[in-house]
């Protein structure tokens, strides 16, 4: 393997216009953090756009952060606590669920993969918060797109199209998104002991509600007793739980309401600051699915109140450990042996959804479709696309579809 190590935007052109004219496709990585999720790549040569790293415009009044695409998670975290900021879509850390440190990854990662977290609810999606770039195309050409501020109207929104494309479609140079104020105070509202019929039913009335639910997520029992979460743990039964962000006083006053609301549905407890915080950093990474390493991982994404039936369908057939975030809405599933896609993607079949297999060996990945498989019009309008920005097909070419 040749390995092209850019040390700035020149040195990306660079690099691809070789590639286009030797034919030789790339395997573009910034940390390198997420190699292991999608379709594997068995590609002679690599450019590895991690110095292409730092901050280079944070201005916290406008709630705008640029930084290069190599830039670390870390970094990019760092920054914003300083100013009692975050992003607001919750960034989902697989780190864990590779069996990797948590805090690695980059910031292109981040945006190239699309993965949010529970509060994508309320935040919208990792492409919903960018606002703009700077890439390098499969043709060789520079270009941009959008800019430095939430109302941007010039050109295409492009941003909708390079997140979650992982990295197949061009090599983002430089990201600028917007980030968000950490709310005042974050208090959890505990639902113990329901089944995951009756916990869906809970959340969905939570999140039509006046009391602004930012998150809804469900933990089996068997997962609850693995949760650092002393309160989560040691109550040894299902957990419903409910987030409410914002104002001191205004929290304090949704969760009672919540509460009160609820109470026909069992008995309830809350979590404050940190361990609310805890809680949710727990369920956004699935941790409780990361061992043993050798089961596979599946993230399906349902209307949420066809989340318990698909679960049920899908444990009929196999033996799985899940929970449940977005209401109902996503499921993270762990399950023995690697012959379960075609039982987890007919669970969703009578209500529509897409499943991705976070994670599983090579072998397995290369023979079973990662992604959700594209209808004959989804994969002609996804070609024609991929031809538009890359037609050499230099970018990561194969990662989500054989034929992409």
């Amino acid at each position: 393997m040749t390995l092209f190590q850019a040390r700035d935007e020149q040195d990306v052109l660079d690099t691809v216009a070789w590639a286009v004219a030797e034919q030789n496709p790339l395997e573009v990585i910034c940390g390198g953090s997420l190699r292991d999720l999608g379709r594997p790549l068995a590609l002679g040569d690599q450019l590895n756009m991690s110095a292409l790293a730092g901050i280079h415009l944070y201005e916290p009044e406008e709630l705008v952060l640029g930084a290069g695409p190599g830039t670390s998670r870390q970094a990019v975290l760092q920054a914003l606590d300083a100013a009692n900021q975050m992003m607001a879509f919750e960034p989902v850390d697989l780190g864990p669920i590779y069996g990797r440190a948590a805090g690695e990854g980059s910031i292109g990662g981040i945006f190239a993969c699309n993965l949010a977290g529970p509060r994508r609810l309320k935040a919208g999606a990792a492409r919903d918060h960018l606002l703009g770039f700077r890439a390098v195309s499969g043709r060789g050409e520079i270009f941009k797109s959008g800019g430095r501020v939430v109302k941007n109207v010039t050109g295409y929104d492009l941003s909708k199209l390079m997140v979650g494309a992982y990295g197949t479609l061009a090599a983002m140079t430089e990201v600028t998104f917007k980030v968000m104020p950490k709310p005042e105070k974050t208090w959890t509202v505990l639902v113990l002991g329901l089944d995951p019929a009756t916990a869906v039913r809970a959340m969905s009335a939570a999140m039509n509600s006046p009391h602004e639910v930012s998150s809804a997520g469900y933990l089996p029992a068997g997962l609850a007793v693995r949760s650092e979460v002393g309160h989560v743990a040691a109550s040894g039964q299902s957990v419903t739980a409910l987030r409410v962000e914002g104002p001191g006083p205004s929290v304090e006053h949704r969760v009672a309401a919540l509460r009160q609301m609820l109470a026909d549905f069992g008995a309830g407890e809350e979590l404050h600051s940190m361990n609310s915080n805890r809680f949710w950093t727990e369920m956004r990474d699935a941790v409780h699915l990361a061992e043993p390493l050798d089961r596979s991982v599946w993230r399906v994404s349902v209307p949420p109140a066809q989340g318990a039936a698909v679960v049920a369908a899908i444990a009929q057939e196999h033996a799985v450990d899940y929970l449940m975030d977005w209401a109902g809405g996503l499921i993270w599933l762990a399950i023995d042996g690697d012959d379960a896609a075609a039982t987890v993607r007919a669970s969703f079949a009578h209500c529509g959804g897409h499943a991705t297999l976070i994670r599983a060996s090579s072998t397995v990945r290369a023979e079973v479709p990662v992604f959700q498989p594209l209808g004959a019009g989804e994969l002609a309008l996804s070609q024609r696309i991929k031809h538009s920005f890359d037609p050499h097909r230099v970018f990561n070419p194969g990662r989500m579809h054989a034929d992409i």
